[in-house]
């Protein structure tokens, strides 16, 4: 298993104009409706922003498109378009929140295609990269990833202090290539970069 350090990127003057873009809509939307936390107000830019800007470093070079699994606010799916143009496709169920991401796009010029429908009945192109924040323990990550990967694809998964009870859980299913960096924002988190993914068993 593979771990190394990742370092923050720095982001263009007009990268930084559109996630400030982004951040000043999602303000707005979450008096309306709950896309994070009224705590995590103050620390959006740290908190969600920086969290999923941290994943760039770990994702595989110059990927044709992505599929973001559980965009809700748009991390790290819509934070990544932005930031490095790949064509991303945010797959999202609850509508209002899907209708978030379709403005977010519009507003900040992404790169987005928004799925609103659930992650087992989303329908976009396999893809080499799969990403998603937040969204569930690992194994049952790894059932819904499997389904959108391209054959070769990785998936890219920020994940907190439970990471190693997680891991041993779905190598009870699964086998794979890991590779982990710790969070350069949080010492208690870890990016995991995840390949080479097939089923234990029948």
């Amino acid at each position: 298993m593979k771990q190394s350090n990742v370092v923050l990127p720095d982001v263009s003057r007009e990268t930084e104009e559109r996630l400030q873009t982004f951040c000043a809509l999602l303000l707005t939307w979450n008096a309306r409706i709950n896309l994070i936390a009224r705590g995590d107000e103050p620390n959006l830019r740290r908190r969600h922003v920086e969290d999923s800007l941290a994943l760039i470093p770990v994702l595989p070079e110059s990927p044709s498109h992505a599929i973001d699994l559980g965009s809700g606010g748009g991390f790290p799916g819509i934070i990544l378009a932005i930031a490095t143009n790949i064509p991303f496709h945010l797959v999202e169920s609850d509508q209002r929140k899907a209708a978030f991401l379709r403005e977010a796009a519009r507003a900040t010029a992404a790169p987005v295609t928004v799925h609103a429908t659930r992650i087992e009945a989303a329908k976009p192109p396999p893809a080499p990269l799969v990403t998603a924040r937040a969204l569930a323990p690992l194994p049952l990550l790894l059932a819904w990833a499997t389904p959108h990967l391209a054959p070769g694809g990785v998936c890219v998964f920020p994940k907190g202090r439970t990471v190693d009870d997680e891991l041993t859980l779905a190598r009870q299913q699964w086998q794979m290539r890991v590779e982990r960096w710790p969070s350069p924002l949080d010492p208690t988190s870890t990016i995991l970069r995840i390949s080479e993914i097939a089923r234990v068993g029948p």
